[in-house]
């Protein structure tokens, strides 16, 4: 990307709105499959293929692929994913992905990728309302997690200034898995005691943070969220009661909402029958999402039909396709988009060993 993207962010959100999928698909696979500058990985992987990708001509040709083992990036060299077009020695950040259970996945991040993010979460905001150059602070994780970028992703494309609080969200599940609920909830507070210390002082206009910390705040402090001008909620899942909850909380304020996947974080759409339907679409074309059936993996449920949400990556500098999320959703055709949406995101299946904790 280039400077041209910074300058007018909106022109490129266009362009790539207008991007045809199968012959971007094309440009991704056959990048990461030359024979010379292709990424390490998928070179090693191709002799193992009862086909040859460079013959992939469509987007409905990646499910030849399967499942993409998410193991392999708790393995692999991230570097080795990376097409050797892109210079060595590789200078920039290796970030986890959003999964919190286990040992990390890890991807390495070239600055388009990052750009990408950041131009998409900035067309987010826009589109609900949240205004430039004001005061953020972002409670969420940062340190290795990429949803943390987003001090940065605020501070350069919409001219905010952004407090930060960290948490450690695998920290939580780990707690909850144990049984140690009093150390949660040790924890709950030891985060809320540093959002108070920020909020109290009357300068933040907007809160970034996942949807059960706001709802401990919203009990803690309500006053404190009532004098928001907005808040934007990065997690996993948001019931139809906890965003009717929230919107009531802020008085009036902005309730934005994303969906915080493995890779590539969903805009939400639209919020329809007061939070009872809540849709999100990818960062396309780069992300791409698909329902699945439960017990077919490889085949796309009907719309309006509940199933697992199948991720792909088509960015230029990673290529991971058919990630199986440990979430489900309704598919959402929007009318408004190239691709399909999903609504109403819920854990695939929560248990005692794969809590949902505060994110």
């Amino acid at each position: 990307m280039t400077a041209a993207t910074r300058a007018d962010p909106d022109a490129q959100i266009a362009r790539w709105l207008d991007t045809d999928l199968d012959e971007w698909t094309r440009t991704v696979v056959r990048r990461h499959f030359d024979p010379v500058s292709g990424s390490p990985y998928w070179l090693g992987q191709a002799p193992r293929l009862d086909f040859d990708p460079r013959d992939i001509t469509r987007y409905d040709q990646l499910g030849a692929f399967g499942p993409f083992p998410l193991d392999r990036l708790r393995e692999e060299d991230p570097a080795d994913l990376v097409p050797l077009s892109v210079p060595r020695p590789l200078a920039g950040r290796v970030w986890d992905s959003g999964g919190t259970t286990g040992t990390p996945c890890r991807a390495f991040y070239t600055p388009d990728m990052l750009l990408h993010r950041a131009v998409w979460r900035r067309w987010s905001f826009v589109r609900e309302g949240f205004a430039p150059g004001r005061t953020w602070l972002q409670a969420t994780p940062t340190g290795p997690h990429l949803i943390g970028n987003g001090v940065r992703e605020v501070s350069e494309l919409h001219a905010g200034q952004v407090y930060a609080v960290d948490m450690d969200p695998r920290w939580v599940k780990r707690l909850i898995r144990a049984g140690r609920l009093a150390e949660v909830n040790d924890y709950t507070t030891h985060l809320l005691e540093q959002i108070t210390d920020v909020l109290r002082q009357g300068r933040v206009h907007y809160l970034n943070t996942t949807p059960a910390l706001l709802q401990a705040l919203c009990r803690h402090r309500p006053e404190l969220v009532a004098a928001l001008d907005g808040v934007r909620l990065s997690g996993t899942q948001i019931s139809a009661d906890m965003y009717r909850t929230f919107t009531t909380a802020l008085r009036g304020g902005i309730c934005g909402l994303t969906y915080g996947n493995t890779f590539g974080n969903a805009a939400c759409l639209d919020i329809e029958q007061d939070g009872e339907l809540i849709s999100y679409v990818p960062n396309y074309p780069q992300i791409t999402m698909a329902v699945v059936d439960k017990g077919d993996l490889s085949t796309p449920v009907a719309p309006g039909t509940v199933g697992r949400v199948r991720l792909t990556v088509l960015h230029e500098d990673l290529f991971l396709p058919n990630i199986l999320e440990r979430d489900q959703a309704l598919r959402h055709p929007t009318g408004q988009w190239p691709t399909d949406g999903v609504a109403n995101i819920r854990p695939l299946q929560t248990t005692n060993s794969s809590p949902e904790g505060l994110y």
